[in-house]
Parts: C-alpha cells; structure tokens; sequence
C-alpha cells in the first residue's frame, strides 16, 4: 500500500486503533493547547479553584476509581469528564496491585484533556510505585498487571506492522524493536510471565513509551492554593532543593533526558513518595513540629495532602489538621475498602465524600477545633449511591 500522499493520517489511524484496543474502549479527544506542550515545564503552583478533589491511591482498580471521580460529581453515567472548572489531584500510585493500569492511565488521560477543554484542571502525581516500576521494581505487580502489559505489548507490535506494510511512512513514525534492550532471560521470572514482564520493562523504563508518553505529564510535588500535595510528605530538604527544580528533575529522568535521579527525592523512607512520618496513624509531636515548619516555608501553605499509608477507617487528619491522609485502600487487591475522596472548597473548608453505608458524608474543619483531625459523622447514616 502507497501511503506516501498521507503517512501521517494513516500513522494517527493506526495509533488510535491501537490506544482504542489496549485501553478498553477510550477515543482520546484532541490535546488541548494548555496541555499539548510536553516540553514545557511542568507547573508546580495553581490558584485555589472553587472546588479542589482530591483522590488517594488506586492501584490498578479502575472501577473503584470511577466511583470515587463519581462521588464528587467530577463524572457521569458515561464516565465523561462533569466537574466543570473543578481541580482534581490524584496524589499516585495507580501502578501495582490490580490489572488496571493502562487502562487507568488512558482515562485519567482523557479527563486530563475534556476538563482543559471545560476551564477544569486534572493532575496526576507520581507514587512511589510509579518511581518504582520506572526502575523496573516490580515487586507487587499482578499477575492480571503482568497480562494486561503483555496485551499492549501485542498491540503495539500489531500496530507497528500494519505501520511497516505502509509505503512511504517513515521512520519516525515507526517505533524501534520494543524489547530492544530488554534481556530475553530474567533470573526468578517464570516463564509464563516472562514475555509480560520483558514488556512492562520496555514500556515503563525511562524514554519508554507509556513513561514518556503518560508518566512524563505526572508532577512529584504540587501546591493548589494553600494546600500542598506530595505522594509521601515533604520535608525542609526537600523545599530547600526547590519545588519545581524537583519536579523537573524526576521528569527529565522518566523522560530519558538525564541518566539517574537523586535518591532523596524519591527513593529511601525520607524521600518525596517514601515518607509517613505524617500519614501513621500516631503522628509524633515532633513530626508535627517538622511539618509546621515545613509548611512556613512555603508560602501560603496551610496544609499538606498526603496518600501512601492506608487510614483504615477513611480520610483523616493529623497535627490539628495541618495532616490530611487521603489513601483509604480503595483498591480491590489493596484493602477493597470504601472509595471517598476530599474536597476544598475556595473558603478553604475541608468535605469528604465516602461511599460508605455509615454516612452520606462526613466534614471537618479546616484546622479541627479539639486539635486530632476527627472526623464528625453525619447523624443520618444512608447509604449513598456509587454507580461503578
């Protein structure tokens, strides 16, 4: 077939059949400008919304994170994008534990771009599953995690081919071998996941296609209006080092652009997406006395939003509400407990959304007034509707 005339319509044809055959079904819209650039910086401060959303970790459950998008009206029926002007942050970890995860990642895409196109804002974040599996860290993968990888790996391969039978498509337009690179033996990998695993190693490396083209777009740290978001904590060090030069840093790695990235910011138990110094259940007085002069030195920080340790009986703050830990093991492979997710509003007052039978919803102060962070159930427990 002479495809000459038009190599790049043929090229996009063939990408989003393969998009529509690896991520269960979704037609990306066209990237908006506000988003399309890849190459610029990565925004690190946003203005306070009218409404903030933030959801805790998901891992590989795309179910359970429809239910939690669609607690706060941010989708409907059709899992389109119905939060208007609204911000949401999802603090990472979608990898791991569930075989969701490419899937989980073409649709946070697509809500990325239809809530750009509606003057809304979705951000992802990177968890330290996600650092880990760009490390190729592959310690609580799924096997139905390992499958789904193995499936795109196909995907893409069928794509590639029908891109190779096409005259005149050049080069560019056509990936090298994918598992270029990639060792053809892995010591302890049996062999019925070898060739899943080989390819979530191609896939997830950095300059990998879904690193690059996913992962790329995650900030690390993130402050919208007077709360700041990080996967695991933030410490002095980690301000000090500078916000957005972190942010960039961990991009240009994901990215290929630069060989390593410093262990502080994100590997051991004091890095970015490491730390629970916050977010245990019994939060020391002299962790709390950190986190206070942590948030000094940001300007016009009032609290900081925190996933990575599963609060068992739902979102919760600690250190008089300057802690709120927003990880509720929603997943099904991660606890299967209640999807809830938290909402500011442009006042700054603090509201959770819980799937849980015990409450239609559950509120606390910006800064609690008996100082623990608890939370005031409603007294009229209903069950509150979640459409999966």
């Amino acid at each position: 077939m002479d495809c000459a005339t038009v190599p790049s319509l043929i090229s996009e044809f063939v990408n989003t059949f393969v998009d529509f055959s690896v991520s269960g079904g979704i037609f990306l819209p066209p990237e908006p400008e506000s988003v399309k650039n890849s190459t610029s910086p990565l925004r690190t401060v946003f203005p306070q919304p009218a409404r903030l959303v933030a959801v805790g970790d998901i891992h590989g459950d795309l179910p359970k994170a429809k239910s939690a998008l669609r607690l706060a009206g941010l989708i409907g029926a059709d899992d389109r994008w119905s939060g208007a002007t609204a911000t949401v942050v999802q603090v990472g970890d979608i990898f791991d534990r569930g075989g969701d995860e490419i899937k989980l990642l073409y649709f946070f895409e697509r809500l990325r771009r239809e809530a750009a196109k509606a003057g809304g804002t979705v951000i992802t974040m990177n968890g330290n599953h996600e650092i880990m599996n760009v490390d190729a860290d592959f310690r609580f993968v799924a096997r139905q995690g390992v499958k789904e990888f193995e499936d795109w790996g196909f995907w893409q391969c069928v794509g590639n081919g029908m891109k190779r039978m096409c005259l005149g498509i050049g080069s560019d337009l056509v990936f090298r071998d994918l598992l270029d690179g990639v060792p053809d033996e892995i010591p302890g990998i049996p062999p019925e996941y070898l060739n899943g695993i080989r390819v979530r190693i191609a896939a997830l490396r950095p300059n990998g296609l879904i690193s690059s083209r996913f992962l790329s777009k995650n900030q690390t740290v993130v402050v919208v209006g007077d709360s700041v978001f990080a996967h695991g904590g933030l410490l002095e060090k980690h301000v000090a080092y500078g916000l957005e030069r972190l942010n960039e840093e961990v991009r240009d790695w994901i990215r290929g652009l630069s060989e390593k990235v410093e262990n502080r910011l994100v590997r051991g138990s004091d890095s970015v997406v490491w730390l629970r110094s916050f977010s245990n259940k019994l939060v020391k007085d002299g962790d709390c006395s950190i986190l206070e002069h942590v948030l000094e030195t940001i300007p016009g920080a009032r609290r900081m939003i925190m996933g990575h340790t599963i609060q068992e009986e739902g979102i919760s703050s600690a250190c008089g509400g300057r802690a709120i830990r927003i990880d509720v093991g929603m997943s099904k492979l991660c606890g299967d407990r209640f999807p809830e997710v938290l909402e500011i509003d442009e006042k700054s007052e603090l509201k959770v959304w819980t799937s849980n039978p015990l409450y239609i919803k559950r509120q606390y102060d910006a800064i609690p007034k008996d100082g623990l962070g608890s939370l005031i159930p409603d007294q009229r427990p209903r069950q509150v509707e979640v459409n999966a």
